[in-house]
């Protein structure tokens, strides 16, 4: 659970940021899991942070709201925003997929 959360919404990109890229994957190691990867991606990324529901888009765009353009996280998660995307993209395809 630990490697999960620490790896969230690709966190590494946001660590190597701040200098910490290798402390973080050294420590907690990405997970081989790639569709347990995508579905905390799309946890995170399309839920507001009171709980509502939004779009992938709008997440990003109100992370960079939040914390400006030019600070440490709104220049990583708008590096990190294609992945994001995709992430988000491949769990709404798996969820499309699924019987009803």
């Amino acid at each position: 659970m630990a490697r999960l959360v620490a790896n969230h919404s690709f966190a590494l990109l946001e660590a190597e940021q701040r200098g910490l890229h290798d402390e973080l994957a050294s420590e907690f190691p990405l997970l081989d899991d790639l569709m347990l990867v995508d579905a905390l991606v799309y946890c995170d990324m399309t839920t507001t942070p009171d709980g509502g529901r939004t779009t992938a888009q709008d997440r990003v765009a109100e992370i960079v709201g939040r914390y400006g353009a030019d600070s440490v996280v709104g220049r990583f998660i708008r590096r990190a925003a294609p992945e994001i995307f995709s992430s988000v993209e491949r769990i709404e395809a798996a969820l499309a997929a699924q019987p009803r």
